[in-house]
This record gives structure tokens, sequence and C-alpha cells, in this order.
């Protein structure tokens, strides 16, 4: 019932939001094209600075704070598998004093540290529960086209939509999808409280008042797993064949964006090559449901009621599409905010049932990928400063690292694992909050310049 509500809640607000468009576009009917032209090329410097903007590294406050904050949001970010670009790019501007595009640009260098080291740290990590990898491989086969796929769209969308409306989606989602990774982190914080209390009362009643072991109390003889040392576990996380094929479909997507880049916009060859990527990516997703599908069925068949992979979710074909969509939209939010779409990701694996210490290593290593496409492709086009970015992509690494470390630690030792849930939704709203101060304060500005506020066109707007 709460799911319902929570994509209710989504579909009714992100609909006034973008219906609410067309009463600007209403307003704005009366000017002229040479003025609207205008008013489109400053509406879209809010989006992508003209100018280049790049700093000098060099050691003082703004530094000294761009790295605390880069260092505690990479560390949390990663934790909760949402990477942290809603909070680096305010600080990248806001701070440091990059434009809006260099900036977009060093978060996703940023993301891409960060999640490569969590992604180290948990390959030497066993499966809290089961004898299988952290990573879930089935469900990274499944996200990892569609959030390629929805990064390329949000890129486009972030030129045709207004920044207003950028700035109200990314408000209700991030609101939204805090408030029900907090409501799902609750309701574990509730269920591991009632087992602690049982396990706490079975072993009372196993024991005498003289703190004796009672002879004829039940109990089943704990066999624990055969310790392996850390590159058994490391061998054993990897699945190299799972690794090449998304590998694979990285290039693919990295040639296309490089090929697409050298074209016109809007010509011919340039809407073949954009129109590539969807039988790539629904090339990849299809074989993968198809598998998650053909398997649920048999075990369905045989009575088996195991789940697939670390989703509790039955794979029918509905719950598929839902998958696909959801991932399609975290990869939309990624391509117009400047993220790796870890914030829809991280709250949706929770919500389909997986553990969040699967859920955070399966985001990390999903958007390990996506981060790094965007990488590459922003050191190609010459986007950001080189030494900025590898210091900043440092402090990210080393914050990744610790960041697991230590969090693992605190989960093991209090035995709650809804703490990363709640890192998760803290992280999220405090992305909120910094990505709506920022867009509400620049679309304000553009209110009073009397700025076009409609959709803008997307080939002369390139």
């Amino acid at each position: 019932m709460a799911t319902k509500a929570f994509l209710l809640y989504l579909l009714s607000t992100f609909s006034v939001a973008i219906l609410s468009v067309l009463f600007f576009t209403h307003q704005n009917d009366h000017i002229s094209y040479q003025t609207r032209l205008s008013s489109l090329h400053s509406n879209l410097e809010h989006l992508e600075a003209t100018e280049t903007v790049w700093p000098d590294l060099a050691f003082n406050w703004r530094l000294v704070l761009a790295t605390v904050i880069g260092f505690l949001g990479s560390a949390c970010g990663t934790v909760g598998g949402v990477g942290g670009g809603g909070i680096f790019v305010p600080m990248l501007t806001l701070i440091v004093g990059f434009d809006t595009k260099s900036a977009a640009a060093i978060s996703k260098c940023m993301i891409m540290g960060a999640s490569a080291s969590s992604v180290w740290y948990n390959l030497r990590v066993p499966h809290p529960t089961k004898e299988v990898p952290i990573i879930d491989y089935d469900l990274a086969l499944l996200f990892q086209p569609m959030l390629m796929l929805g990064i390329t769209l949000g890129v486009a969308l972030s030129v045709v939509f207004p920044y207003w409306l950028i700035t109200v989606l990314i408000i209700i989602l991030f609101l939204g999808t805090s408030s029900r990774s907090a409501y799902k982190g609750v309701e574990m914080w509730k269920e591991e409280t009632m087992l602690k209390r049982e396990l706490a009362n079975q072993h009372e009643a196993r024991v005498d008042s003289r703190g004796e072991l009672l002879i004829d109390t039940e109990y089943q003889q704990l066999n624990p797993r055969e310790e392996k040392s850390m590159m058994q576990t490391l061998c054993f996380n990897l699945r190299w064949k799972r690794v090449m094929v998304l590998v694979i479909l990285w290039g693919a997507f990295l040639l296309i964006q490089i090929f697409k880049n050298d074209l016109a916009t809007c010509s011919t060859w340039y809407w073949v090559l954009f129109c590539l990527q969807f039988p790539i990516a629904f090339g990849v997703f299809g074989y993968e449901a198809r598998k998650l599908y053909k398997d649920h069925k048999k075990r369905m068949g045989t009575g088996n009621l195991e789940s697939i992979c670390e989703a509790s979710i039955a794979w029918t074909p509905i719950h598929i599409a839902f998958c696909a969509l959801c991932g399609i939209l975290g990869g939309t939010v990624g391509g117009l905010l400047g993220s790796g779409g870890g914030f829809i990701l991280g709250p949706l694996l929770l919500e389909i049932g997986v553990i969040p210490q699967v859920a955070s290593a399966t985001a990390t290593f999903v958007m390990m990928f996506s981060a790094s496409l965007s990488v590459v492709e922003f050191y190609l086009l010459k986007r950001f400063p080189i030494p900025y970015a590898l210091y900043l992509t440092s402090v990210s690494i080393l914050a990744g690292f610790w960041g697991q470390f230590l969090v693992r630690k605190i989960v093991t030792f209090l035995k709650r694992a809804s703490i990363i849930v709640f890192v998760l939704s803290g992280v999220i709203f405090a992305s909120a909050i910094t990505m709506g101060v920022t867009g509400i304060t620049s679309s304000l500005q553009m209110m009073e310049d009397g700025d076009f506020m409609g959709f803008l066109d997307f080939c002369s707007s390139q």
C-alpha cells in the first residue's frame, strides 16, 4: 500500500509540475521570435554555463571546506549507494567557484572515484547471510542498461526542460525518495529490535538462575560458514562473464557518445546514433529479464519459493516492466542532475526487498560504470581541469573506502543494517535541500530577468 501511495505521489506531482509549463508558455505567447530566442539562450546559461570558470588549485579555506564536504558526501553517499552528486554540484559552484558545466563534470569524477573504492572494498567482503556474491549481478545487468539509456535521455531533456521545472522535479523526487527510505529504515529498525529481543529471550530460556546451560533445552547446532581468506572472497565475489557484459555495454555507449558529439545536432546520422542506444540497452535488459522470468517460472512450477536473486519480488512481466521504467527514470534524473542515478536505484533496490548491504554494494557497482562513462566523455571534451579533478577524486576514493569500512563495522557491532538505510535517506534529503536552495535562487533570478519559462527547442538550443 505504501509503495502505491508513493507512486501516486510521484505521478500526480510530476504531472502538475509539467502541465504548469503550459501556463508559462501561454503567458509568453506574445513574445516575438527574436526575443524568445534570446531568452532561450539566457535560460540555458543556468543549465550550462557558457563561460568556463576554473579556479586555481591553491590551499585556502575554500579548498579545505570543499575537501571536508567532499569527504563526508562521498563517504555517506557510497554507503547509501547514491553517489552524492546532489551535494557535490552545489558545493563546487557555491564554495569553490566552478561554472555549472564544470561542476557537473568534476562531480562525476568524484562519484566515479568513491564508487570504485567502494566496489573494491565490497568485493573483499562476504555476503552477510548467504553463500553468494555480495554484488547482485542479476540486478546489475537488469538495471545498468536502462540507467545508461536514461542518462542519455536526461542529458537531452536538460536542454529542453526549463531550469525551474528541473528544480521542482528534483525537489519532488528527492523529498519523496528520502521520506520513503526513512520509512523503510524505521520499519527495519523495529524488526531488528524485535529480532534482538527474541534472541535475548531465547538465550535467557536456555540458562538457569545460576547462569548454567539447561540440559533439556532444545537448541539448534550452529554450523558456521568456512572462513575464507580475503583473496578467496575477492575471487568468489567476482563474476567475470557478467562483468565483461557490463564492460562491453559501457564501451558501446561510450563509442556512440564520442561519435555523436562530433556530428551536427539533429542531423540524420546524429539521430541514427541516438536511436542506436535503444536496441543495445533493451537487448541486454531483455536478455536478463527473460532469464529472471524463466527462472522464476521454473521455480514456481517446482514449488521452490526461494528468491532468484536478492530481490523478494516475483519476476512477472509487470514487475520487470516496472523495474525498466524505474531504471530509465533514475538515469534520466542522473542526466538532469549530473549524478550517477543512485538516488533512484538505491531506494528502489530496498523497495523490492534487497537487504541494505547488498543494495549498497550493487548500487555503487552500477554507478561506477555510469559515472566512469561520463568521466571519459567529459575528459575527451576537456570539460574539467585535471589537477582539481585528480585531487577531489583522490579525496572521494579515500572517503568511499573508509565510509564503507566504518559503517560496516558499526552495522556489525550494533547488528542493525537499518543504519545504511538512514544514511541513504539523509544523503538524499541533504541533496534535496542543497539543490532546492540553489535551484530556487536561480529560478527566481530568471523570473526577475523576464527569461522564457516554457519548454525549449532541442535543436536550436544546442
